[in-house]
């Protein structure tokens, strides 16, 4: 079996409104009802053997939930993951209709967020570049290189970038080029990968056979691999996930987690539950096995990345 293992990722954990397609059409949107969430689905991850919690700074509360959970808690063996680079500017506000978070890879953002989420040591192991990209200048930068290696090397800590948009394989390639005294500055790679979106695979096994930590996010595509009539094209996908589903009698999310483990076995795959009950339909991935003949055809729905991108663009914040 597959040594990969799922994380909890707290985007849809920390904010009133994220870029995803809700089942539930209206929800309590308050700051308590979404503290109280995020401890609850927190430790309910916990029991269910999960020790692996990413967040970010712009992931609204969650970065303040999740320290406020850490430190409560006091467990000795959760590795948490954080990122610098987004800033959340919505302010809870409900519906807001501006940017939700703007981009800034600076050192001067770098310090001002470091600053912050190092309360999250010595649980913190993964600090990561929030989607690096090459318009960014941060792979370039060398004031934020520099700083980031001066933190691995003080905290012990591996340094990582998370990637998104078409030029994914392209923003790997850069990161890996990077080294400190002949050694890589990037050990982990966080990457969007699904049935959807496989443009990243080649590149994705050579960093696995490297010994590099390949964390997969955005595994359920923001809820496009749940039925929906938005999204004809994918309608053959809908109805094979749906007779995988009767097979192994789980839902869709476990068949497309699944997926991901059986083709590409990552380290780490993230769940992006926004409750304790999408996390354990989640979990349900590891009650089978897909055969060979299953992924090929799963491998099959594949779109191109122009296709899976610009629709994500276009998606709301609800």
């Amino acid at each position: 079996m597959s040594q990969t293992k799922i994380g909890l990722g707290l985007a849809a954990l920390g904010r009133p409104d994220y870029i995803n397609i809700r089942p539930e059409t209206s929800i309590d949107k308050s700051v308590e009802a979404f503290r109280n969430t995020a401890f609850s689905t927190l430790d309910e991850a916990y029991h269910l053997g999960i020790r692996d919690f990413d967040v970010a700074p712009s992931y609204g509360l969650g970065e303040q939930f999740l320290q406020e959970w850490n430190d409560t808690r006091n467990y000795k063996d959760v590795n948490l993951s954080t990122k610098f680079g987004y800033t959340y500017v919505a302010d809870w506000e409900i519906g807001y209709s501006g940017k939700h978070e703007i981009k800034e890879h600076s050192i001067d953002k770098l310090n001002e967020q470091w600053d912050i989420s190092k309360a999250l040591l010595p649980n913190l192991k993964i600090y990561q570049i929030h989607s690096a990209t090459l318009d960014s200048g941060v792979l370039t930068n060398n004031a934020v290189l520099s700083r980031l290696h001066e933190l691995k090397e003080k905290h012990e800590l591996k340094i990582g970038i998370s990637s998104s948009g078409t030029e994914q394989s392209k923003i790997i390639n850069e990161a890996q080029k990077i080294k400190f005294d002949g050694i890589d500055l990037f050990d982990s790679y966080q990457v969007t990968y699904n049935i959807f979106e496989q443009s990243t695979y080649s590149v994705l096994k050579e960093l696995i056979a490297e010994g590099k930590t390949i964390i997969i996010k955005e595994a359920l595509a923001n809820g496009r691999i749940f039925r929906s009539d938005k999204f004809k094209v994918y309608r053959p996908a809908y109805n094979y996930l749906e007779l995988l589903s009767n097979k192994y009698q789980v839902e869709s999310d476990a068949i497309a987690l699944r997926f991901i483990i059986d083709y590409l076995e990552p380290k780490l795959v993230l769940s992006g539950a926004s409750n304790t009950l999408q996390l354990k339909q989640n979990l349900k991935a590891f009650h089978f096995k897909l055969n060979d003949e299953e992924i090929t055809i799963l491998k099959s729905f594949a779109i191109s990345p122009q296709h899976y991108w610009q629709e994500r663009s276009d998606l709301q914040w609800n």
